[in-house]
């Protein structure tokens, strides 16, 4: 394991560490893990969200004051205030706190405050971050590690997204979208793959957003390690300049692979597969969800943790008991023979990779798909290939562009890429309205189909929906 460093931690991060501290927008999936860290360190945690959600009711479950809407009065005592990108300049809780110059802290910039003097573990990449850093989560506690962890999704073991252990180890999956993880500084670092199919509206290329994750390795100590994929294109091409500083262990089904992949088998059940280490064969490797693409997430999470030094079994143990994470193709639910998923999936590669990994549990019935774009950018610059992926499905239905981060641009709607889908016209439907996807959606779906919503947005809301109009019969 690489040698601990104790991390600066500046009197920003130290004040919202002592606390009382506030979270403006505590109901989000990252923001509600930290106040949950806070909280078990023993300080006062009070937040304001939009809207009440799971999230809110479960932090108050916790002793967390959390209101719903804002208002400048909401800050209270507070000494110090966090915050996220979606979090805009005149929020009046943000403005009332400039004006009392209380320290605002970027999330990113506490998880590193709270991350300090452990053995830090970052994992980042363009799609499968989440699910690698909860498979590698529930396999150090197979291990016998007793990790902290903040992750963006609930990890089923936990029935949270973050957790204060009492092992050395923190695990984070680390955030690339606003370059964020920069202000990480890990011992170890995990990289899924780069592929800059989104995000380029705050990065403005592909080559930047590539070396972004060049000047995140660089937050590594000398020595660090760096386990990424021998598969991935964006990684292949960052991993020389890695070796010249850092120690570099690789995954894939490249033969180079210093964990090599073989016999990958898929079924509605699940995927396994075998693998070699430094030509070693390990013991055959099972995981409970199914998907190529999961089985890439969870040799990354077992090279990460044969490196922290569990043992070979306990991870394999980790791995085939691992219970998912909220909105990983997470089953919602079955209703006049239909079963409904959801995903968080939001770039053409992870919608693509998901679609097809659905098309094996789906098996005789038929696929049909509603997906939100999150963005105006991605959707406009992304139209064509969102279109192609989407074409995995029997029937699909897009909804209009989330409006939750950026403003509208003129002319791009969901539309776009509806009419990118390569199926006749009569399988593809265009949904303007998100309140309306439920009832299409079940106007369409007939007994024996598997309809999966997908999106970062509100479309996590249809599935339930579309149950309750169905007659909701889930065990």
């Amino acid at each position: 394991m690489p040698t601990t460093r104790t991390g600066a931690v500046g009197s920003s991060e130290e004040a919202a560490l002592l606390g009382p501290v506030h979270f403006i927008g505590v109901g989000g999936v990252g923001m509600s893990g930290l106040a949950r860290l806070l909280v078990a360190r023993g300080t006062t945690v009070s937040g304001s969200d939009a809207r009440e959600s799971a999230n809110a009711r479960a932090l108050r479950a916790l002793g967390v004051t959390v209101h719903i809407g804002h208002d400048a009065g909401h800050l209270g005592d507070a000494r110090a205030v966090v915050v996220s990108n979606a979090i805009e300049d005149h929020n009046p809780e943000l403005a009332a706190a400039r004006r009392r110059a209380l320290p605002v802290l970027h999330r990113a910039r506490l998880l590193a405050g709270l991350m300090a003097g452990k053995d830090r573990v970052a994992v980042a990449g363009t799609v499968g971050k989440t699910s690698t850093t909860s498979m590698l989560t529930a396999v150090a506690c197979r291990g016998g590690l007793d990790p902290s962890f903040a992750i963006g999704g609930h990890v089923a073991e936990f029935g949270a997204n973050a957790r204060h252990g009492t092992g050395r180890l923190f695990i984070a999956e680390a955030d690339e979208s606003d370059s964020s993880f920069l202000l990480l500084s890990p011992d170890t670092a995990v990289i899924t793959n780069i592929g800059a199919e989104d995000h380029l509206e705050v990065h403005g290329t592909a080559e930047n957003y590539f070396r972004c994750f060049e000047r995140f390795l660089d937050r590594l100590p000398d020595g660090g390690l760096l386990v990424t994929s021998a598969d991935d294109a964006g990684t292949v091409r960052l991993t020389p300049c890695a070796r010249r500083r850092l120690r570099v262990r690789t995954f894939g089904t490249s033969s180079g692979a210093d964990l090599h992949v073989t016999d990958i088998t898929v079924t509605p059940g699940g995927s396994a597969y075998r693998a070699t280490l430094d030509g070693a064969p390990l013991p055959p490797i099972a995981i409970p969800v199914p998907g190529r693409h999961m089985v890439m997430n969870s040799a990354a999470a077992l090279l990460t943790a044969l490196e922290l030094g569990v043992p070979v079994e306990r991870a394999a143990e980790g791995l085939a008991t691992y219970r998912g994470v909220g909105r990983r193709f997470e089953f919602k639910g079955r209703a006049a023979g239909v079963r409904v998923y959801d995903d968080y999936a939001s770039y053409p590669l992870k919608v693509r990779a998901q679609l097809r990994a659905a098309r094996v549990v789906a098996g005789a019935g038929r696929l049909v798909v509603a997906f939100q774009p999150s963005l105006f950018s991605s959707t406009r610059r992304f139209a064509a290939e969102f279109g192609a992926a989407l074409g995995e499905a029997d029937e699909v239905v897009v909804l209009d562009v989330s409006r939750a981060r950026e403003r509208p641009l003129p002319g791009v709607t969901g539309a776009l890429i509806a009419d990118a889908v390569p199926l006749p016209p009569d399988r593809v439907t265009f949904v303007p309205r998100r309140s309306e996807a439920a009832a299409v959606l079940a106007g369409l779906a007939r007994p024996g189909d598997l309809v999966l919503t997908m999106g970062s947005g509100d479309v996590t809301l249809v599935g339930p929906e579309l149950l309750g109009l169905l007659g909701d019969d889930r065990v």
